[in-house]
Parts: C-alpha cells; sequence; structure tokens
C-alpha cells in the first residue's frame, strides 16, 4: 500500500471515525499505527475479533473501561527511576483496577467471545499494589495513616502549629502592641508565622522581617517570642517531607518491581480499546463481517461506503470469476468514481478488521497492492499536466503491479487526444491483464468500451440514468454499456433528429459525409469603399480626438500638404496624420464671433505679461530688462 492510495481512498478519515469510539489514548495510538495487511489468517482474526467484541456489545451494551486511561509517560518515569508524585500512583492505581475488572468481565464472556476473552489470561492483577496506593494516598496527597513516623510527625506539627498561634493571638490582643499593628490577623509567609505591622515602628516590635509589602507600607515580622517555635516546625516539616519521598518511593518500586507484567496489561488493554472502538463503529453504521478469500475474487451485495452519510445508494458489485477486468462508462456524476471508492475503501476497511455495510454473499479479497488512479493529479510544482500526472502515476504502478494487485483507475487515458488516449488505455489494461491484475476502470471513450466488449475476460459495465429526467440513479448495472447520454441529452433538448442520427452513424462506422456544400451558399467578399475625411474638416480651435492617445486636444494649424493637423496637447504642439483625428466639437460651437483664439495656446503667466506690456506697465517693463540682461550675461 502507498500514501496516495490511503489519501484518495479517504482509508485515514476512516480511521479517525473508528478512533473516536476508543475511550483511552492507548486505543488511539494502536489505530494510528494500523494499517491493511495481506495475511489472510491475520486479517480472519482481525475481523474475528470485531464480531465477537460486537456480540458482547450487542448482549451487554458497554465495557467496563472506567479508569483505564494512558499511563505510559508515567510508566517511563518509573523506569528511569523517577519517585511518582501522589496524583500519578493514583493513576496507576486508577489503571489497575480497571484492568482487573476488565479481567474479569472479560473472562465471564468466553461463551460470547472465546478468542478475546482468552486475551484476559495474560492479564495481571495486582490489587495489593491498588491497595497499598489507596491507603496511602488520599486527596492528592499522603495520608497521615501511611507510616506511624508520619503520624507522629504531623501530630508533632499540629501542636507546635497551635502553640504558635497561641502566642502571636496573645500578640495581637495585647493593647500596648495595638498601635504597631497595620492589620489584625496572622498570615505565613515562607511557612513562617508573622504579623504585619506598620513600617514606622518595625523597630519597636522585637522579631524577625520576613517579608516587606510592595508598597513598603507594611513589614511582617516574626515576633521573637515564637522564632523558637517557628525553628522547630522547619524542623519538623524536614522530617515530614522526608517521610513522605520514603513513603512515595516505596510505593514506585513496588510497581517498578511488576513493570514487564504492567506493560503487558497496558499492550492487552490497548488491543481491548481498539477492538471494541471496531465494534462500537461496526454498530453505529449496522455493520457485518464479511467472507473473505485470497484469489481475487470481489462480490458486493448491497454494500455503502462507510463515510457516506444519508440515503444512499447501494453497489452491486462482481469481478474476479468470469472476468477479471471491468470497463465503467456512464454520465459525469453518474456515480463512477464513488464505484471506484467503494470497492477501494470496503478492500482496505476488510483488511484491517472492520465491518462493512452490506448484505448476506458479500465476499472480499486481500491483496498485496492496491492501487489507484483517481481525480486530478495536476501539479503546478512539477510543471505536469494532468494527463502527465496520470502516466507518470500509471508508469510507476506499471514497475509495482503483480498478480496480487488491485487497481482503480478513473477515466483512464484521459486528458489527451482522445484516439490517442483510448489506444494507450487500452494497451495499458492489456498490460496489466497480462500481470494478472484486477482491474476496474472508468471511461468516456466508445474504443475502450468496444475492446472490453470484444476481450472475453473483459467486462462492461454502466451507471444508470433516468432517461426522461436525464438524472443520474447512481446504480451500477455490469455487463451493459453506457447509453450514449450525449444524444439523450441533446434529443431532450430539440436538436433536430436527423443531425442525431447522423451522429449516431459516426459513432458506428465512422463514415464521414465529405461533400462540398452549393457554392451559391457561401459568402461573398464585399468591398468597402473608405471613407475619406474631408481635408477641411478641421479649422483652428476646433476640438479634436486623438485617436492614438484616448484623450483630446485643440487644433493650432489646418491641414498641411502632408496631410497633416497640428494640434495642442498637454502643453505641446504636435503634427497628427488627419486619419488618426475625429472631430468632437467645432470652433464655431465652442467660442463666440471675435473670440482670439490664439490665447487658447498660450498660457495664463504669458497672457498676462503681454497684457501689462500693453498698459504701460513699469513693473513688467523692468522684469523684461532684467531677462535681456540675464541673456547678455
Amino acid at each position: 500500500m502507498n500514501t496516495m492510495t490511503f489519501e484518495k481512498l479517504q482509508y485515514n478519515e476512516l480511521k479517525d471515525i473508528v478512533k473516536s469510539h476508543c475511550v483511552s489514548g492507548l486505543g488511539k495510538q494502536l489505530l494510528d499505527k494500523l494499517e491493511p495487511t495481506p495475511n489472510i489468517k491475520v486479517v480472519k482474526n482481525r475481523l474475528n475479533e470485531t464480531t465477537e467484541a460486537r456480540a458482547i456489545l450487542d448482549a451487554e451494551g458497554h465495557i467496563p473501561f472506567l479508569g483505564v486511561s494512558n499511563v505510559e509517560s508515567i510508566i517511563q518515569d518509573i523506569e528511569k527511576g523517577i519517585i511518582l508524585e501522589p496524583t500519578k500512583l493514583l493513576s496507576i492505581s486508577d489503571f489497575l483496577r480497571g484492568c482487573r475488572k476488565l479481567k474479569r468481565f472479560m473472562l465471564d464472556k468466553e461463551f460470547f467471545a472465546p478468542v478475546l476473552a482468552s486475551y484476559a489470561n495474560s492479564m495481571s492483577e495486582f490489587q495489593s499494589i491498588e491497595e497499598e496506593i489507596d491507603f496511602s494516598i488520599k486527596g492528592n496527597r499522603v495520608d497521615s495513616a501511611a507510616s506511624k513516623e508520619l503520624k507522629r510527625i504531623r501530630s508533632n506539627i499540629e501542636a507546635v502549629e497551635e502553640k504558635i498561634k497561641e502566642r502571636l493571638n496573645k500578640f495581637l490582643n495585647n493593647s500596648a502592641n495595638k498601635k504597631y499593628i497595620q492589620e489584625f490577623f496572622i498570615s505565613k509567609k515562607d511557612d513562617r508565622y508573622t504579623i504585619p505591622i506598620k513600617a514606622s515602628f518595625k523597630n519597636q516590635v522585637s522579631g524577625t522581617i520576613v517579608e516587606v509589602s510592595s508598597k513598603g507600607a507594611t513589614v511582617f515580622i516574626e515576633p521573637s517570642t515564637v522564632t523558637k517555635l517557628n525553628g522547630e516546625l522547619a524542623t519538623l516539616k524536614a522530617e515530614e517531607a522526608m517521610e513522605e519521598y520514603q513513603i512515595l518511593a516505596t510505593l514506585s518500586g513496588a510497581i517498578l518491581e511488576e513493570i514487564s507484567a504492567i506493560k503487558i496489561n497496558m499492550e492487552l488493554i490497548s488491543q481491548y480499546d481498539m477492538v471494541f472502538a471496531k465494534a462500537k463503529f461496526s454498530q453505529h453504521i449496522g455493520g457485518t463481517e464479511p467472507k473473505l478469500n485470497d484469489y481475487g475474487y470481489i462480490k458486493l451485495v448491497q454494500c455503502k461506503h462507510p463515510l457516506l452519510a444519508g440515503d444512499v445508494v447501494p453497489l452491486d458489485f462482481e469481478i474476479g470469476k468470469d472476468y477479471r477486468s471491468l470497463v465503467i462508462t456512464g454520465p459525469n456524476a453518474g456515480g463512477k468514481t464513488i464505484v471506484l471508492k467503494t470497492i477501494g475503501l470496503l478492500t482496505l476497511a476488510a483488511m484491517s478488521g472492520f465491518h462493512i455495510v452490506g448484505d448476506k454473499g458479500t465476499e472480499l479479497s486481500i491483496f498485496e497492492k492496491i492501487f489507484v488512479d483517481i481525480g486530478d493529479n495536476q501539479s503546478i510544482e512539477n510543471a505536469l499536466s494532468t494527463f502527465s500526472s496520470h502516466m507518470k502515476n500509471l508508469s510507476e504502478i506499471l514497475r509495482s503491479a503483480n498478480n496480487h494487485t488491485l487497481l482503480l483507475f478513473d477515466e483512464i487515458g484521459s486528458g489527451t487526444e482522445p484516439n490517442e488516449g483510448a489506444a494507450l488505455a487500452i494497451s495499458i489494461l492489456e498490460e496489466f491483464y497480462y500481470k494478472g491484475c484486477l482491474t476496474v476502470a472508468t471511461t468516456h471513450y466508445g474504443e475502450i468500451k468496444r475492446f472490453s466488449e470484444m476481450h472475453s475476460d473483459f467486462m462492461n459495465a454502466a451507471m444508470q440514468f433516468d432517461s426522461e429526467t436525464l438524472e443520474p440513479m447512481y446504480k451500477l448495472i455490469i455487463g451493459k454499456s453506457g447509453e450514449s447520454n450525449a444524444l439523450w441529452i441533446s434529443r431532450k433538448l430539440n436538436v433536430q433528429e436527423h443531425i442525431l442520427q447522423r451522429a449516431k452513424g459516426y459513432m458506428d462506422n465512422k463514415e464521414y459525409r465529405l461533400d462540398r456544400i452549393n457554392e451559391n451558399k457561401k459568402r461573398k467578399p464585399r468591398i468597402v469603399q473608405e471613407e475619406v475625411a474631408a481635408k477641411t474638416d478641421y479649422q483652428k480651435g476646433d476640438r479634436v480626438r486623438l485617436l492614438d492617445y484616448e484623450d483630446f486636444g485643440i487644433v493650432y494649424e489646418e491641414l498641411d500638404n502632408f496631410n497633416n493637423v497640428t494640434v495642442f496637447y498637454n502643453g505641446e504642439f504636435m503634427e497628427v496624420n488627419y486619419k488618426r483625428l475625429s472631430l468632437e466639437l467645432s470652433a464655431t460651437e465652442l467660442y463666440p464671433d471675435g473670440y482670439d483664439l490664439n490665447t487658447l495656446f498660450v498660457d495664463f503667466q504669458t497672457r498676462k505679461m503681454q497684457h501689462d506690456i500693453e498698459r504701460g506697465s513699469k513693473k513688467a517693463l523692468k522684469k523684461i530688462q532684467k531677462e535681456i540682461r540675464k541673456k547678455k550675461e
């Protein structure tokens, strides 16, 4: 098997659904590693496990997995010599208790599930370790009853703490200390009992400053009257921690001594969790165990794709007995691809020990290899076309396929010139046939369909569609070629019957109609006189469109001897052939009689200067004289 097969057939999606029925990470890990196997003994055992688990579920309704969790990381800590914390010890205790209850439950189910029940014989019980942990650990901490020494130490701790509180309360209730105290309560800082004192009186109170508040207004002082007692308390706390460590070490050591047997329990719990997840999935879909063979015979009776929800049309299918290659034709969106995926995924599911949805008589074969070529494999990264990608995939499959291989090809030979594509597809199908492969292929090519009709070990099949409504019926009919739904659709859309009949004839015998049409039906070229624009069309001041610029300009000089018109455009004068212009508005429409058109081609500053000179402006004359001097310099 390869990753493309799993991806195209959605095998991992199916595993994810089954995995959702697991109750622990142990079963999920095992399902993640699960892959179809070509070993028929292993497959039969997997299917039998699922069937037995389903029988238990149907009879009992539930399995006692309570407390069973993934303790793999805790076991690894123990093997590294790490002393376990109370919470982890409780997890181990829950796990061992879950194993014990599951073992007894499974041993009682020998009638329903002899194989699964036999696994429980290999599971060990550790009730003494369970009880020891439960006795020593309560409320996620080491209990005082865990040892006489711990009980004595904690009793002494309580007595010392009581004395400390008594003396501190006496300090708080002393009226002489009232002015020093910031707040009247006992505060515990770094496992030392203190009184909140105003910072301004810190030197007035005998004791040790343990902590200062963030704003510095309060200091937490351990009064000297309890200093000795706090020291005694610290010593007792150290003794308590040492005794707790000894108890935790003893419990961790007891688990370490049985680590090998506990790991076997983990493996069995993982197996049980995975098997019952398969059974829950079977119960959810109404699955059954299919009959199995190893010689390439597949028969599906009212089978359904396991990932398709809702009202799915069941599939009846057979291959490997009277023929070894099946060619499926039919309309687009008619369900051909779903047929391929259903065959492939049901085969992978059975080889993984999953039940399938199908009626009695359904039989599946195991294969060493399953290859698929489904969907658009166009690769942008490798600059491969759809056809090239398909050919690259088929080339790799050709090198690996053998007589224990199932092949599923969608639209084989498509993506190129039809005659070449069909010829190449037939040649490839022949090669796979001679290798002994079992092949199911879909196609639109009539040549492949005809080849399949001629070959005794090939069979045609068609996806049925309603010829009246033109809707697919998603039903596979083996032994029948797909009808020309293109002609049916055309007829329903009122294409003339004689055209359809001629098309049908071309499909059957390729005798094309090659006579030429009558000459009087041909259109004759029409002589078109090019209209020449009048050379007097453009006058100074006309607004014209410059065809090369898709913009407007103003005519400055009329047509010259070279058929050019001078146009003022974007502050510049340019000569443009009159054919590259079109009149927008004439000057007579734009300006009144007597309007000085020259002002259109002079900017505002220049016009102002001329006006100032005409009226004798001294400022304008000085400016001109200044410019003359600059030029001389």
